[in-house]
């Protein structure tokens, strides 16, 4: 007696309904989006004067350590939660990575999703509540075809190309020559030279829902980019990392990255880890803060206030 297959869940998705990205109502667009002034004169004065005590101490020790790494060439890396190029931030992170100051950046894939979105449209977030009772959320085309592209090519790289997530999406965008290009932070890092990975959480994201996501490359690239910040890691004794707005995946993905780094016998002890974030997570205050090596700090504030600040107070440190 034979009875009928059960379709692979693959296949399933292959029958979903996709809609073009432009047709998509989007909660923010490049309008909304911060500028970078240039430092201004005697922000120093101002970063001094702050009190020495609580987020003024944290504060200060933040920016003397990130200044401190990169008089001495160790790397400040910046790992971002989604909600970083949500609020517009973008031009501040590539401002910072063009500068010299950031020296490498992480994503979740979440973050991915906004960043090609705002290259590729010029507008990001959709309305959820109004998505998803009419079966569309997280179901634009082009989204999910760009991503499982850059899984794609991160998987299987050609040739002279590294293997990794966050290094394909960006590729891809410059050379698409996407509208946005110069708001993608995996795009300037790409051009830059700089360290770009991309982190996912299988399931999460709206593009695991499209026909053309492909597990093994999904999975090979996110694996390679794992290992590009296990090496990272071993290299930040004297160097900074600092959690913006991510509260899982990135401590996550950090800890375990530590943990590779001291069983390989590496010291961390002068390593700098600092979380920003509106507010305390325990993932986050514990992964990134507490159980590392090395000083630990946490600031509380918007991302969308804190980091021009940051921004401002590390650009004036580093030019006197």
């Amino acid at each position: 007696m034979s009875s009928t297959p059960t379709p692979h869940p693959f296949e399933a998705m292959k029958g979903v309904h996709l809609y073009p990205l432009a047709e998509r109502e989007s909660l923010v667009t490049t309008q909304d989006f911060c500028q970078v002034p240039d430092p201004l004169p005697g922000f120093a004065g101002f970063v001094d004067a702050l009190p020495d005590i609580y987020a003024g101490t944290h504060f200060k020790q933040l920016i003397e350590r990130v200044v401190t790494a990169r008089r001495n060439h160790k790397p400040v890396v910046m790992a971002m939660g989604a909600h970083v190029l949500k609020v517009g931030l973008a031009p501040l992170v590539i401002d910072l990575m063009e500068r010299g100051v950031v020296t490498d950046v992480a994503l979740n894939s979440a973050g991915a999703i906004h960043d090609f979105e705002i290259a590729t449209v010029g507008r990001t977030s959709e309305r959820v509540d109004t998505q998803l009772p009419k079966g569309e959320f997280g179901f634009a085309a082009e989204t999910g075809e760009a991503i499982a592209a850059a899984a794609h090519r991160g998987a299987h790289p050609p040739e002279g190309e590294t293997v990794g997530f966050g290094r394909a999406l960006g590729r891809n965008l410059l050379d698409a020559k996407a509208p946005n290009v110069h708001l993608s932070v995996p795009a300037a890092a790409v051009r830059l030279g700089l360290g770009v990975t991309c982190h996912v959480s299988v399931g999460a994201d709206i593009v695991h829902m499209h026909p053309a996501c492909d597990g093994a490359d999904l999975g090979a690239a996110a694996l390679a980019d794992f290992q590009h910040v296990c090496k990272l890691v071993t290299e930040l004794d004297g160097g900074v990392w600092i959690n913006v707005g991510c509260a899982v995946i990135l401590p996550e993905i950090f800890l375990k990255a530590v943990s590779v780094a001291i069983n390989l016998g590496h010291d961390l002890s002068q390593m700098t880890t600092a979380n920003l974030d509106m507010i305390r997570q325990y993932r986050a205050e514990t992964n990134v803060v507490r159980r590392p090596p090395g000083l630990g700090l946490t600031l509380v504030g918007q991302h969308e206030l804190l980091l021009p600040l940051f921004r401002m107070a590390a650009l004036a440190k580093l030019a006197c």
